[in-house]
């Protein structure tokens, strides 16, 4: 392996390594959601490549199927309770749990 025969100064070494410069990364536009993403990669945002979802998470999701559950889960959703309804509710469920503690206490 070849040696150096005398040391390089700081001035020529720094004057060298002047010319390594970084450059911006090639950037594009998602053609699927319009997002800025690398050349070359998969559209982090929508998992877009090319001519199709490369990613199986990102897929876009059915919209008839969300919809279905959301019609299904306002069906069966129970209406909510007031809110002075639930503090009276829980203020009794209290009170009877210290009533049995006593009674468990007294025998």
């Amino acid at each position: 392996m070849a040696t150096p025969k005398k040391r390089t100064g700081k001035a020529s070494q720094a004057t060298r390594r002047a010319n390594w410069k970084g450059s911006t990364p090639a950037t594009t536009t998602c053609p699927n959601c319009k997002a800025i993403v690398l050349t070359h990669t998969v559209c982090p945002e929508c998992g877009y490549y090319k001519d199709g979802f490369a990613s199986i998470k990102k897929q876009p999701k059915e919209e008839v199927k969300t919809e279905e559950v959301k019609e299904e889960t306002k069906k069966t959703r129970k209406p909510r309770a007031k809110k002075a309804e639930t503090e009276t509710k829980t203020e009794e469920v209290k009170e009877e749990v210290k009533a049995e503690a006593e009674e468990k206490t007294e025998e």
